[in-house]
């Protein structure tokens, strides 16, 4: 079972509640929900949802890793696989496929909702190599503590890991939001 558009729908309305004024960075997943596709595929284009994972340790450093495809410090996350029931558990399903990190040692955040810390609606380039064109993702991007930083890169996708201060992330938005949890 893969994640719904009503799964979508509901967590894309919980952040909505918690940040009102970014509903028109959102505009185009909210377009996108009226339609009728597959949101959760990497096959829909021009948009579908990915999952990262904001992963924080106890001196307050958050984990970036370096992507190889895209050559940049990114939260480590990807695409939305068939057997993820939840836009929650695809995020902590890639926290542990790129860095080694059990999901049973990354914990929400007490007193929140299950709901991200930010939405971003970004483009995606055009892929030649994996017949992909240009696209945007949708990343659902979820906050969670971690007490075991032991890591192992998925070497396939990753060049590099660093845990850094939320002000490295990779907009203003996200670092205000991770570095207020």
């Amino acid at each position: 079972m893969t994640v719904t558009r009503e799964e979508i729908r509901t967590v894309l309305g919980r952040y909505l509640v918690t940040h009102p004024d970014r509903a028109i960075d959102v505009a185009p997943l909210v377009e996108a929900l009226d339609g009728d596709q597959d949101l959760s595929s990497r096959k829909t284009i021009p948009l579908h949802v990915t999952c990262s994972a904001a992963a924080i340790d106890t001196a307050g450093q958050v984990l970036m890793i370096h992507h190889r495809a895209l050559d940049r410090w990114l939260l480590p996350g990807g695409h939305v696989e068939p057997e993820d029931r939840s836009l929650y558990g695809a995020a902590l399903r890639e926290l542990e496929e790129e860095t080694g990190l059990p999901w049973q040692h990354a914990v929400s955040p007490p007193s929140r909702e299950v709901a991200p810390v930010d939405i971003d609606v970004h483009p995606i380039p055009a892929n030649p190599l994996k017949g992909e064109s240009a696209h945007l993702h949708a990343d659902f991007r979820f906050a969670f503590w971690v007490t075991d930083t032991e890591i192992s890169i998925q070497s396939e996708e990753i060049v590099a890991f660093a845990w850094r201060s939320p002000a490295d992330l990779p907009t203003p938005r996200l670092a205000i939001s991770v570095g207020a949890i």
